[in-house]
């Protein structure tokens, strides 16, 4: 484990995985471990590096917190790599990774479903609140489920008991009900711009089964920008990195310029 010193003092635990140059990987409101199934595919090219949001995992935390503190915590990691680095965030970490690749160097960006919020739906969600409700009544598990059902499913699904039995992150994931409260109050209150001038160029992906103020959102953010790709994944949710896996790599192996590993990969 590594870490390094983020602007305002708080110490920032990164893995790092392989050899190659850089590809960092932002995680969203889950923990680091979302990305475990991922780094195998990329560690015999890329030196793969898994930074713990601030409040996650290894990473220290603060009693203040907005989105300017992510985004200089990832500015930290990608001054500690060794050379601009490839970017893939997703959820929350797409969110950090645009707004990172801003004002600092990074070769290539791909974000899956960036947690950006538009129009009327920015307006009228208050997850944070609705969250922050469940947890002052003492309910922590019945806060997550409300934002697991909002964020992951749109808001509908018949049977979620059904679907969390199944989800391998729950129950563990209740442990950071706190902490994706207030990422998503941060979130509530980003207003996205009506241009994003990001350097570097940018793949967009989403899918056709992702809640509907996501893959909103996902368009609004390719209109802001003038060198990004957009690709949509047929029947794929919200977790397309792990839900999708073969799929999804194949797209950013070749937006990155790497040659796909696997027959699967290559035959979509």
């Amino acid at each position: 484990m590594q870490t390094v010193i983020s602007a305002d003092g708080t110490s920032i635990a990164y893995e790092q995985h392989g050899e190659g140059p850089p590809l960092v990987l932002l995680h969203g409101g889950s923990s680091p471990e979302y990305w475990k199934p991922i780094v195998p595919h990329f560690v015999e090219d890329y030196t793969v590096v898994v930074p713990h949001r601030r409040g996650v995992g290894e990473s220290g935390d603060s009693d203040e917190y907005r989105l300017e503190r992510g985004v200089e915590d990832v500015r930290a990691v990608i001054d500690a790599v060794n050379g601009a680095p490839v970017v893939f965030g997703h959820s929350f970490g797409g969110l950090l990774a645009l707004e990172a690749a801003r004002h600092a160097s990074v070769k290539k960006l791909i974000a899956y479903e960036p947690a950006v919020l538009v129009d009327d739906y920015r307006e009228q969600a208050a997850l944070a609140a609705q969250m922050q409700k469940r947890i002052d009544d003492g309910d922590r598990r019945e806060a997550m489920k409300f934002y697991i059902r909002e964020v992951m499913h749109g808001g509908e699904i018949d049977d979620l008991d059904g679907w969390l039995a199944e989800w391998p992150p729950w129950p563990d994931i209740v442990a950071l009900t706190e902490n994706i409260a207030r990422i998503n109050r941060t979130i509530e209150q980003y207003q996205l711009p009506d241009a994003l001038e990001i350097d570097a160029p940018v793949l967009l992906l989403t899918g056709t089964e992702g809640p509907p103020h996501l893959r909103d959102g996902i368009r609004a953010v390719d209109a802001a920008l003038s060198n990004s790709q957009f690709v949509e994944f047929d029947d794929v949710g919200h977790g397309g990195p792990t839900e999708a896996p073969d799929r999804v790599i194949a797209k950013v192996r070749n937006f990155i310029g790497k040659e796909e590993l696997s027959v699967a990969e290559s035959g979509y």
